[in-house]
Formats: C-alpha cells, structure tokens, sequence
C-alpha cells in the first residue's frame, strides 16, 4: 500500500499488522472490502442492493440500529449526473428525514464522504434552489445546523447509488463508535465449530443421506424479530463454499433432529452458497424455536467456522448433540435352539482348542475365528486386538476367558453387527463410508456425542475414508466395553 500523502504511516502499518494476522501479504488478495471491514470492527457485514430498497422508510430501518451504513456507486453504473458523487467511494449515511414542503413531502437523506488529509465536514446541498425554497425556513435551519455531511432527495439518493453496504456492531463492539450511542443495541450469540470429515461435513442439502451430520445450531425466539445469522469459514487460502439453511421447528429439542425430520421437512430460510468469508441472511422470523444449519457446499470439506446471530431482542442459542447412551445391549444373546442347528460346526471347533473348564483367552479366540469365519472379509475382524477387547467385554469372573456360551452370544452378534453393516452400506458390501458410520453405532445400540466420534473417526476410519467390517466390529466392541466400564462393571 503507498499513500498519496508521504505524511500518512497508518495505512501501511495497518496493512502490515492485517498480513501478519492471516499468514502473509498473498492472503491479501483473497479478500474484499466486506471482509476487512468485519475483522477490523469486530462486527458483521451486509451488502445489498439499492434497488432492493422499497421506500425511504425501509432505509430508514436501517439505520435505527447499531450498524455502520454506508452507500456505494459502482464505477460503470449509469447515475444522475452530479459530480459531487465519486465512483469507487463508501459514502457513510447518517439519517434519513421526511420533511414538509409547499409542494408537499419529501424524504431526505444525510450522508457524507471520506475526508481527505486537510478537509473540514461542510455542508453542502445538492437540490435546486426552487426546492429549497419550498421547505420552511425553521426546517432549513434544522438541517443546516449539522456540519457534518450534506442532504439530498431520496429520490437522487436511490439514483446515484448502486449499493448499500453495512457493518453491525453488537452491544460492546459499538462502544468505540460515538454517532451510534443512541441507537438500538444489536444482541449477539455466537457458536465457533469445526466442519469435521465423516463427523460434521456432511454438505448442503442436496446430499439429502448426510445432511443430518451437520452441526444443528437451535434458536429460541420469545417474541417476533428480525435477525442476521453470519457464517463465516475461517481460512482464507483455500476456502470452501459455504452457506446454511434454518427450519422452524415445533418445540424444542433436547438433541439433534433425525435424518428422518430434513428429508421430510422443507427448509424455512436457505442462504446463498459462496466462497467468500461471510455468509449473511437477514431474517424476520416469528416467535418460536428454530434449527440453523451451517453447511459446506460438499460433503466431508474440513474447515472451522464461526455462525453469529444478531438480533434486537435477547434469544436463546444452544448447539445441540445428543447425551452418550447404549439403548441396548450391542452384544446378544444366543437363541435356545442354536446349538442344533447352525452353531454345531463351531463347537468342535471351540472344543478342541478349550482347557479342562471349556473356556478359551483371547489368542485361542482368535484362533477359532480365523477357522470358522467363512471369509476375508468376515475374517477382518479377527484381530487381537479385537479378540482382547471381546473377551474383556464377555468375561464374568476376572481369568480373561469366556465360555462356549459367549462364544453362542458372539457368532450370533457377528451375524447381527454384519446385517446392520451392509443395509448402511448399499454401494458397496465390503465398505462402509464413514459418513453412515455414526447411525450404524446407532442401528447397533450406541447414542454417541460429537466428541467420542471424532475420536471414534480418527481411530478408525481408512484413508479412503471407509470402514472395513473388521474397523466396524472393533468399534462396536470397544464401545461396548467403554459403556460397562461407565456404569461400574466389574
């Protein structure tokens, strides 16, 4: 950056503080106004159209809150012809008025430019003389008695103007800010996370099977209001496309939605998708309970963001997971008829490989399954580790070995733990993607938090991001035994 003022040294010192915030002066280039903006106040940003507008009133509502507006001529736009107005220039706006003429009311706004080094706040009028005539002179001597700035008709206003950008600062962000101490105070609640593969990315709603995976943010509104939810992706080098989605929802929940509730559920609010920073939505929304739902454009794209909710009127916020649980016994129990049908073929095999007791430890386990599962791919699971954690998990007594019997409950949990694996499995028999990997656990008996399947995740899951049905029986077992352990087994 080189000032055209050799006395100015800000400019560059901000800039050089700025790179060295996000890495270096390349990531410079990624950015835009909007952005610096936000990481230099602290609040969000707001960009809309001028022609979105509908009447003086609607600008006015504007300005009613703690928010920076400022209006924007884009260089090539085809505007009234005043000089006074420079392309390519944030034009700050202070107040919007309706004022009663002879030729009946006008609406009026006040805006001003960016000093230059040297310049004085004046105030300059752009309206012919036979308007001005028509306002009453205690009127113009109102407007008159500001030095900052300078008025013009709305109607020139909506003209010259091609865009209207804004920054909102919440109830300690606009502190700093002197012009706003009258105004009505922004609340925010805000939530940073992280977009986790196979745990938390699970795309925009086009990827209607892992959609649910995505982080449910509820919202709890005790009276109608209008709200701005921002999302903002934290990497500025390689960034994704982003967005979100909200649902109203009839009640509360206490822990995330179903698959089941957006597949069946239409979408109150969908934001755009982009690759910019921010995401922003303004949002009027009636009194209730909703589910924000910030999202990545694909399916398992990492990166950490951060959703704010802004509002006038205080709103509850909460990310919700659900409570770690085992809703059923994961390892089951033998048929009584078992051993005359299917089972007989095992136990001349167990039997040959038990002690004088008829128990077996976890390397004759091993052994056996690896002679009596019919193939590689049920054989993965034969590992010792997995032996040790099985046994760990059946035996009663403290001697690290079980018995015929829970070799009986074993096989026939195998044969219950490989039905679940294949029907979440449908492309392919052998592999499970990880993104299933959570409802699976869940088909099994296992409710796991955000948490514990990162963990689960990162243990487990292959660099082509499945699961082998060896990983699967492992993590069941595990859990199992983890759950045992919590409610005080011995």
């Amino acid at each position: 950056m080189h000032c055209s003022h050799s006395e100015q040294l800000w400019p560059a010192l901000l800039e050089k503080a700025y790179a060295k915030m996000h890495g270096s002066y390349e990531a410079l280039k990624y950015g835009n106004l909007l952005d610096g903006l936000a990481d230099l106040t602290g609040g969000i940003t707001e960009s809309l159209n001028v022609s979105d507008l509908t009447d003086a009133a609607s600008l006015h509502n504007l300005m009613k809150t703690t928010s920076i507006v400022t209006a924007y001529r884009l260089p090539n736009a085809v505007t009234h012809s005043v000089k006074s107005i420079e392309s390519g220039m944030n034009y700050r706006l202070y107040n919007v008025e309706r004022i009663d003429t002879t030729e009946g009311p006008i609406y009026m706004v006040r805006l001003a430019r960016p000093l230059a080094p040297g310049d004085t706040h004046i105030t300059h009028f752009i309206l012919d003389h036979e308007m001005w005539s028509s306002i009453p002179v205690h009127e113009r001597e109102r407007l008159t008695s500001t030095t900052k700035g300078f008025w013009m008709l709305y109607s020139d206003f909506v003209s010259m103007f091609s865009r209207v950008e804004m920054v909102h600062l919440d109830v300690e962000t606009c502190k700093a800010e002197t012009s706003l101490a009258d105004k009505q105070k922004w609340q925010v609640k805000s939530h940073q996370g992280r977009w986790k593969k196979g745990v938390s990315a699970g795309g925009c709603r086009n990827h209607v099977n892992f959609f649910h995976m995505n982080p449910q943010i509820q919202v709890v509104l005790n009276e109608p209001d209008t709200v701005i939810i921002s999302l903002n992706q934290h990497s500025i080098m390689e960034p994704k496309v982003i967005g979100f989605s909200v649902y109203k929802i009839s009640k509360c929940l206490t822990e995330t939605a179903s698959p089941l509730f957006f597949k069946k559920t239409k979408s109150s609010i969908n934001s755009q998708y982009t690759n910019s920073r921010q995401v922003s939505e303004r949002c009027l929304l009636d009194s209730g309970a909703y589910l924000v739902i910030p999202t990545t454009f694909e399916p398992r794209q990492e990166a950490n963001f951060s959703l704010r909710v802004y509002s006038i009127r205080q709103l509850k916020m909460r990310v919700l997971d659900c409570a770690p649980l085992m809703l059923k016994a994961a390892i089951l129990k033998a048929p009584p008829g078992v051993e005359s049908n299917s089972f007989a073929q095992y136990e001349s095999q167990f039997l040959q490989l038990a002690d004088e007791h008829k128990t077996i430890n976890a390397f004759e386990l091993q052994e056996l399954l690896e002679r009596c599962l019919p193939n590689d791919y049920i054989k993965s699971c034969a590992t010792m580790e997995t032996c040790r954690q099985i046994v760990l998990s059946m035996e009663k007594d403290g001697s690290g070995r079980i018995t015929l019997s829970d070799f009986k409950d074993l096989i026939c949990s195998l044969k219950h733990w490989q039905m679940v694996f294949r029907s979440h499995a449908p492309e392919k028999m052998s592999v499970l993607r990880i993104e299933r990997f959570r409802d699976a656990l869940r088909e099994v008996g296992f409710a796991i938090p955000e948490r514990a399947l990162s963990l689960l995740v990162l243990k487990y899951m292959r660099k082509d991001g499945m699961l082998r049905f060896g990983d699967f029986v492992s993590a069941v077992v595990l859990l199992h035994r983890a759950f045992l352990a919590e409610v005080g087994f011995d």
